[in-house]
């Protein structure tokens, strides 16, 4: 495959001057999507033009991510090109976990820092892999903001030992960030959330820009490839909205490049997981932009359809899924 120039695809700054691609390649493989074949995709991606790489230590591939990393880089490509995210699971929220889970990731990945590390979700609540929606862990908790801040102290001590170099945080909703912005002693760099044209998060988008925070989103194009129990019957896919069809057919492009070029133009930074089109949306994001036109239409098509809607993280009978989302204003109270 031809490969894109790297200087070619945007930039976003971050509040300390770092500059992080504009698009990465996810590397959750779901459930069908071996580890394996993830890293082909790693190496595929570096090969064509990719600079940016989200992990986390749950996707259950980072050894073999890292593999993929060091060939990248023994190939020519310098540590100092690439942006590599990875995240802190939700069992690792305790002070002591925190930098023996980080070191793992960090071992796997084959790294001597990271870029960028994310507290994955802000609830410390397990649960198996595989499990079904049921799923509820006996010792799940809600959002506790004192028990958080003890996991983003030993985060930001990972920044102090020159482990990462920048910290963030993950499906986080703006009450809890509020909370979070006014305590933390070492700022968020990011704040990754599920973005894409059915769910666009206005609101808290806009909250995480004025905060001096990178947008970073997950599920770009939707999720086709989303695990069985994060599917609901009035779920809706962006690729088959005709707006984004149409817009589509007149570039000549797949729809979820229309997704994820509208993503980068929009201001967010999407990380699409493919195992065969990373090329065409690394094209898409470096090609001739949306017109104004276009960018208003696909503002149009917002449904607010959360996909990844996180049931398996609720703590008390008789919740729904909503209870995660803070979806009044205020955090949910325990």
């Amino acid at each position: 495959m031809e490969t894109i120039d790297p200087a070619a695809v945007p930039q976003r700054t971050l509040w300390t001057g770092a500059r992080m691609p504009a698009i990465g390649l996810g590397t959750f493989g779901s459930d069908h999507v071996s580890a394996a074949q993830v890293a082909d995709a790693v190496r595929g991606a570096a090969g064509v033009g990719y600079r940016h790489f989200d992990c986390a230590s749950v996707y259950g591939n980072e050894a073999e991510v890292g593999a993929a990393l060091a060939d990248v880089m023994a190939g020519g490509v310098g540590r100092e090109q690439l942006w590599i995210t990875s995240k802190l699971w939700n069992d690792k929220h305790g002070e002591d976990d925190v930098s023996v889970s980080f070191h793992k990731s960090l071992a796997d990945l084959r790294l001597e820092y990271l870029d960028l590390y994310l507290v994955h979700w802000p609830f410390p609540n397990f649960h198996p892999p595989g499990c079904d929606v049921s799923s509820r862990s006996a010792d799940a908790k809600p959002y506790i903001h004192e028990s958080y801040m003890k996991t983003w102290r030993a985060m930001e001590a990972l920044v102090d030992a020159g482990l990462v170099r920048h910290i963030g945080t993950s499906n986080m909703t703006a009450p809890k960030l509020k909370l979070l912005l006014r305590d933390a002693r070492i700022k968020p760099a990011a704040n990754e959330m599920e973005l894409h044209p059915h769910f666009q998060q206005a609101e808290l988008f806009r909250f995480v820009v004025e905060q001096g925070m990178q947008a970073i989103g997950y599920c770009p194009v939707g999720s086709p490839g989303r695990p069985e129990r994060d599917r609901t019957p009035e779920d809706t896919a962006p690729t088959e909205d005709a707006v984004i069809v149409e817009i589509a057919r007149r570039h000549g492009i797949h729809p979820a490049v229309v997704c994820v070029k509208r993503a980068v133009q929009r201001g967010q930074t999407p990380i699409p997981f493919s195992i065969n089109h990373y090329r065409a949306n690394l094209a898409g994001v470096a090609g001739e932009p949306l017109s104004d036109e276009e960018m208003t239409a696909i503002a149009g098509t917002d449904r607010n359809c959360r996909l990844i809607k996180g049931q398996v993280f609720l703590w008390k009978d008789g919740q729904t899924w909503e209870d995660l989302w803070d979806e009044s204003g205020e955090i949910t109270p325990a």
